[in-house]
């Protein structure tokens, strides 16, 4: 790792930042700061929250069904889900989505908590994560073989070239919770790694043991496409929102 700059996280706390020439890999060295920086699990700062879910909803919702081939008898996960938003509007949509997040209380998906004895998923969800974690490497190696899926859907924001100016919003120094940044680059040799293929696009990106289809990958994520199909999808598959209902009502 090459030293970049330093900067000042959670405004108090000067931290240096480097890049590794051969994968462009740009993170924090020696984030001490963490457990300050997540005494919310959520940044208050984090005001995209709720507009993000809402287009991740449709981009993933439309993945599944159109490049994954997903008709409603797969079962996945949301890593690292926060307060369980996306796993509630998956399950609305009618795929059968569960939670998991060490870090935050589930407020939104309540009764929908992943364990480990349950059937194997076919693919993880990790959205807006990787740029928080110390090791991506490890987390999705562990969450893989943890799930047994082939495959993590996932976001986050890429930088081409050098690591971007320190204005670059997505730094987000004030939070002091992104502390990890990749390119394109960074995420190819990273499945090369871990023996997955990488496909991606309009943000979202797939690493998998399966060779999937970029180009019905572009279509599916485009912003329109996505969320026409949003609708079809959720008459095909039968949204789960009342049947979850049911059975929280009469669970025991």
């Amino acid at each position: 790792m090459r030293y970049a700059f330093e900067a000042q996280v959670l405004k108090k706390y000067p931290a240096q930042f480097e890049v590794c020439d051969a994968c462009e890999y740009f993170r924090a060295r020696d984030p001490h700061w963490l457990d300050e920086a997540y005494s919310s699990a959520i940044a208050a700062a984090d005001t995209g929250l709720v507009m993000r879910n809402i287009s991740l909803a449709s981009k993933v919702a439309s993945t599944l069904y159109w490049v994954f081939g997903e008709r409603g008898k797969g079962q996945y996960l949301d890593a690292a889900g926060g307060y369980g938003m996306l796993t509630r509007m998956m399950r609305d949509l009618g795929f059968d989505f569960y939670w998991s997040d060490k870090h935050c209380e589930n407020l939104l998906a309540r009764g929908f908590e992943y364990s480990r004895a349950m059937h194997s998923c076919q693919a993880v969800t990790a959205m807006e994560v990787m740029e928080h974690l110390t090791n991506p490497l490890e987390f999705i190696e562990a969450t893989l073989k943890d799930t047994g899926a082939d495959s993590l859907i996932f976001s986050t924001q890429l930088y081409k070239g050098k690591p971007p100016a320190q204005d670059w919003w997505y730094y987000s120094f004030a939070t002091g919770q992104h502390i990890g940044f990749f390119s394109r680059t960074t995420l190819d040799i990273l499945g090369k790694k871990l023996g997955l293929k990488l496909i991606s696009s309009n943000g979202l990106h797939i690493l998998s043991r399966h060779s999937l289809d970029q180009n019905k990958l572009f279509l599916a994520t485009r912003p329109l496409i996505a969320k026409g199909s949003s609708l079809i999808i959720q008459r095909r598959l039968r949204s789960k929102t009342m049947s979850d209902h049911l059975a929280i009502m009469h669970a025991d």
